[in-house]
């Protein structure tokens, strides 16, 4: 069970609780512990959730289900303590909001988690090769958007910089390159004079756009004046970026590429 699910599931619980709570020991009616835990909710969990920001799609659903517990809580006891029927409306818009959602949870779960072993082998075809087949697709913007107008004028500074610094980078594997086996990642570094750049620290991550957990962080070695490599691992074909940095004293070289990663060595 994923944190969102269980966050919703215990939110919700606690929410019943106090209903209950007020309603029998407070004897209050049924739709004032309603209101009085609708608005405690709001009160709570809205600061709690700008300080610790999950995300817009994420605080909505937990808003909405939090809500939907304490406005189906007054209703179905106020229904129960007058000893009336549920209305076909009424139940029938709960039922559609709740589904809504609730499925948006399940949705955002499997997006950022992906689909339990046994469903995935059940829904997807077998892959034609030895590929991973992933289920999950978290995305790749991130919630800080407070950040982005200054780290995007940093950005433009530091291409600036680059611009006038003049290095001369090359970088490419040494020899076939397969997934799921070590190969030889090359980087040579020279300066707008064209001689080698030596003493550097040469280190990047190469990052799969479909999940962040298979990207791999590598640190190449000067094996040459200017030259620097070492044995890196894909563990799956397809599609990589490349993000590579080059650190010399307090002068930083950004490098950003992709590459094409088979997973058999290809026939000439």
């Amino acid at each position: 069970m994923t944190d969102l699910l269980l966050g919703l599931g215990i939110g919700a619980a606690l929410i019943v609780l106090a209903n209950l709570g007020l309603i029998r020991f407070a004897k209050v009616s049924a739709k004032w512990a309603a209101t009085v835990t609708a608005l405690t909710t709001v009160g709570l969990y809205v600061p709690y959730a700008i300080l610790r920001w999950p995300g817009g799609d994420i605080f909505a659903i937990h808003l909405a289900i939090y809500l939907l517990a304490a406005l189906a809580c007054g209703m179905l006891l106020s229904i129960r303590s007058s000893g009336q029927g549920l209305h076909w409306g009424p139940a029938v818009l709960i039922g559609f909001f709740i589904f809504v959602a609730v499925s948006g949870a399940v949705f955002i779960a499997v997006a950022e988690h992906g689909v339990p072993p046994w469903v995935r082998d059940g829904l997807l075809p077998e892959p034609a090769s030895q590929r991973e087949t992933v289920s999950m697709f978290p995305g790749v913007i991130s919630h800080d958007f407070h950040k982005k107008e200054a780290l995007y004028n940093q950005y433009l500074q530091q291409v600036e910089q680059q611009r006038q610094r003049g290095w001369q980078v090359q970088k490419g594997w040494v020899g076939e390159a397969v997934a799921g086996e070590p190969a030889l990642f090359r980087v040579a570094v020279k300066t707008r004079e064209g001689e080698p750049l030596n003493g550097a620290t040469v280190a990047g991550r190469f990052l799969r756009t479909s999940t962040s957990k298979l990207d791999v962080d590598f640190t190449l070695n000067e094996t040459a004046p200017g030259a620097y490599e070492s044995p890196v691992t894909l563990p799956v074909a397809g599609r990589w970026n490349l993000v590579l940095q080059i650190r010399k004293e307090a002068e930083l070289h950004e490098v950003r590429a992709n590459t094409e990663m088979p997973d058999k060595p290809v026939i000439r």
